[in-house]
């Protein structure tokens, strides 16, 4: 609690009154005799009844002091203190202060704080169709359980940091120890604690607060719902950020092709998650240049387009009034809504909306003449490859950049579509991640052939990503060899 800029009053007489202000705030005695003990201070709002029934009232005897009475109580989390900003901090989480009699300054803070959550659920947003299927929750501690059920060793360090003026969110920074860059560490937290903001209501606000390009489309790091994803970044050297009423954990740092591996990668023979990953690749690249590359050609470029091919062209074209521009950009903000809309609906009413207004809006559009054939095939490509990248911030940021470069496209035509994919390209090598290189393909490391351009075998990956400087070099990777098995050749 910041005294300074809230007032918070010193003594004791001053924050019972001071919290007393509002209705939800409890202040009172176990006994129907004001001068017989205990005296209980508590936000009713905040506390489990049940616990304080069963596990603190019965215990609650004239002939035991406080110091006594920690040890007769069967919770954890007892404190004994005379701070006043302390029981003040510790009542808002949903402690209750214990007071021997009605004037005293010392006082037992209990934990009984009412902390019911959902239980641990599928992942949404980076579903798989083979391996884990368990996403965070909004609770920090037990997200924290479920990331050291998945690596149980002591090396794991947990660092709490109580960030924003006024939600005091509680976030957390993991890592393993030995493996990690010190460095990085020291970094993350240092920028952390620099965090100067009243609300931190997601762990999307500490990620942006923290980049070292907080103006750049691209995320300079990963936030995700899978446990596995986030266990697997730790082991690697990664840091990770949890946040207290947040089910997405930020790793940091990451490079660009990251966002291209989804987990279940591992889970198929290294030569089909390979297939996979390039697919996504080649994916995003249909997606941000399929438009452009049509309003480029369509508007000066007739004579790249083979005979037959423009014949369709020309044809499906007859009866579109505009010019490619803006049929392109028209036909791509409204496939825009209505993917927003489908996002904002409940969920079934969005989902039955994305795929019929989508097929409905698409075969009038086409009809009425609006658009031509050809254009509505390739945004619809579009459309469905900006969304294989397993990293959903990075979807974003695909559909965003397509615009510019349509606009591009439409003044300077293909060297407009080459300046705009030149001007990505040079953004992406001065970009960095924890001031670590984000374009991993730049400059060239032998530990990105390992598990980053491709996917060796894991015999074969025998190195910690050397981007990361992590403290130790070699994993612990290789099968024993085992004699070849008797079969029916030999006798």
């Amino acid at each position: 609690m910041n005294n300074h800029s809230f007032g918070t009053p010193k003594e004791f007489k001053n924050w019972i009154e001071c919290l007393s202000k509002s209705n939800d705030f409890v202040h009172g005695h176990t006994s129907l005799k004001a001068s017989n003990p205990f005296w209980l201070s508590y936000y009713r709002t905040l506390i489990s009844s049940d616990t304080l029934h069963k596990d603190v009232l019965p215990f609650l005897e004239d002939r035991f002091e406080l110091e006594e009475l920690k040890n007769k109580i069967p919770v954890q989390e007892i404190i004994y203190t005379e701070d006043s900003d302390e029981i003040i901090q510790n009542l808002m989480n949903g402690y209750i202060a214990i007071h021997k009699n009605k004037n005293d300054k010392a006082c037992l803070l209990i934990n009984i704080a009412n902390s019911k959550f959902r239980d641990f659920s599928l992942p949404i947003m980076e579903a798989s169709a083979i391996g884990p299927q368990v996403a965070f929750i909004e609770e920090l501690d037990s997200n924290i359980n479920l990331i050291r059920k998945k690596l149980p060793i002591p090396n794991l360090l947990v660092k709490e940091i109580t960030v924003g003026e006024l939600s005091k969110t509680k976030v957390a920074v993991l890592y393993i120890d030995g493996i990690a860059d010190q460095e990085n560490v020291n970094t993350v937290i240092q920028r952390i604690n620099d965090v100067q903001y009243d609300h931190i209501q997601d762990s999307s606000y500490i990620s942006s607060m923290i980049e070292d390009n907080s103006n750049s489309l691209f995320p300079q790091s990963i936030s995700t719902e899978r446990a596995d994803r986030v266990a697997a970044g730790l082991s690697e050297g990664k840091i990770i950020i949890a946040v207290d009423g947040s089910p997405n954990l930020v790793i940091i740092p990451v490079t660009f092709m990251e966002s291209f591996i989804a987990m279940e990668d591992y889970s198929y023979p290294w030569i089909i998650g390979n297939f996979f990953r390039l697919l996504r690749l080649v994916a995003i690249f249909i997606s941000m240049l399929a438009s452009p590359m049509y309003v480029a050609i369509m508007t000066y470029h007739y004579e790249l387009i083979p005979a037959r091919l423009l014949e369709t062209l020309v044809g499906s074209r007859a009866s579109v009034p505009f010019p490619p521009f803006l049929e392109a950009f028209i036909l791509e903000i409204m496939i825009e809504m209505v993917k927003e809309a489908g996002i904002r609906l409940p969920m079934k009413i969005g989902q039955s909306l994305g795929v019929v207004g989508g097929i409905v809006i698409g075969q009038a559009v086409v009809e009425a003449g609006l658009t031509s054939n050809v254009l509505l095939i390739l945004v619809g490509l579009g459309t469905l490859s900006s969304y294989t990248s397993p990293v959903y911030t990075f979807s974003n940021t695909v559909r965003f950049i397509k615009f510019p470069v349509i606009f591009l496209a439409q003044w300077f035509g293909l060297f407009g579509v080459f300046f705009g994919f030149q001007f990505t390209i040079l953004h992406l090598l001065r970009l960095t991640s924890l001031g670590r290189p984000y374009l991993s393909q730049y400059p060239i490391r032998i530990t990105a052939f390992q598990d980053l351009w491709v996917r060796l075998p894991f015999s074969m990956q025998k190195r910690y990503p050397i981007n990361l400087r992590p403290q130790k070099k070699i994993k612990s990777t290789g099968t024993k060899k085992n004699p070849e098995p008797v079969n029916d050749f030999y006798e």
